[in-house]
């Protein structure tokens, strides 16, 4: 629900190059993602490798370029031609950097995560949407997203019956274009994540392959996921508790201001067209995922950003270690 949710500020950026892996040191971040106050470990050394230099002054040779430079560069290349200029600078300067990092050492192909999960759910809303009003799931779709082939393995959707507005308005149908039919034939939440569960556990996540959440922002986790589980009365599910809100990815991956993060923003920013409806749950994520595949294309390392602790919002410092999400378990009832 793109129109609901909030747009966090994003972090400070910087230009710097820095190495990809530097053996025995704490891996960084490669797109001007902050630390929190928490720096990666390095050495002088480590910057004044000729390699380096090689990537600081092609950077600065790729900053001079026209947008038709930077497109017929590309072309040369066979990358992605579309997108705006920061993009496709943004595009050049990581395929540059790749090649020469694998000039010094054999890249080992590892990705965080074998496998993304986006997540975008409908909730109900009012047009004014006044600040008691409770928003209830009633769409949860998954899309399944290969890291290693960039493809879209597999989806799951359901509509979820809502409690305590059992009513949608007429603003929410139009928006959504979820009907009262859908909503009255549907199971309650509880039902709903149990079949999620299940799901994902068919497709061995948390087990076999390790994974991890996606959302276009924090609310979907933080507010409506939240919500939902003390509605239902169920403890909020142990394998939603981390995330990648794609909008701080995005943003600080090709350095723009956070009202260049909306969907439909960041889509055609990459020269891209929505497919689908928009406001479908279902439709919103699988665009979602194409954002995070050109993300991945271009060299962005799509990792765990945010998290929820006590049910408050918090951070995921980019120097903390990486993990994947548990293996997949419904959460017991609140007493």
């Amino acid at each position: 629900m793109e129109e609901q949710k909030e747009n966090r500020p994003q972090g400070a950026h910087n230009e710097a190059v820095v190495p990809a892996h530097s053996p025995g040191k704490q891996r960084c971040r490669l797109d001007g993602e902050e630390n929190n106050g928490q720096h990666c470990t390095s050495s002088t050394s480590d910057y004044s490798d000729p390699v380096y230099k090689e990537i600081a002054v092609t950077n600065g040779y790729i900053n001079r370029m026209s947008r038709n430079e930077l497109r017929a560069k590309l072309a040369e290349f066979k990358l992605e031609t579309r997108g705006v200029k920061d993009v496709l600078k943004k595009r050049l300067k990581n395929y540059y950097k790749k090649q020469k990092l694998m000039q010094k050492e054999p890249a080992n192909g590892d990705s965080y995560y074998d496998y993304i999960c986006v997540i975008d759910f409908e909730a109900t809303c009012e047009e004014d949407n006044q600040s008691e009003f409770t928003h209830e799931i009633i769409e949860f779709p998954i899309v399944l997203l290969n890291t290693h082939t960039l493809e879209i393995e597999d989806t799951f959707q359901q509509y979820v019956k809502p409690e305590i507005n059992p009513q949608l308005s007429n603003f929410c149908i139009n928006l959504t274009g979820i009907t009262q039919d859908h909503v009255d034939k549907a199971d309650a939440f509880p039902q709903v994540l149990q079949n999620v569960v299940d799901w994902m556990r068919q497709r061995e996540l948390g087990t076999k392959y390790s994974y991890t959440i996606l959302t276009d922002g924090s609310w979907d986790m933080s507010k409506f996921l939240n919500i939902q589980c003390r509605i239902s009365q169920i403890k909020y599910p142990s394998f939603a508790k981390k995330w990648i809100n794609i909008r701080k990815s995005y943003g600080n991956f090709y350095k723009v201001p956070r009202n260049q993060t909306k969907l439909t923003v960041m889509l055609e920013k990459l020269g891209m067209n929505y497919h689908g409806r928009p406001h479908s749950g279902l439709d919103d994520s699988k665009n979602i995922a194409r954002i995070a595949i050109r993300m991945l294309q271009d060299g962005c390392e799509l990792r765990v950003n945010e998290r929820i602790h006590g049910g408050q919002l918090m951070s995921v410092s980019s120097s903390a270690p990486v993990e994947g999400a548990p293996a997949p378990q419904m959460p017991r009832f609140r007493n």
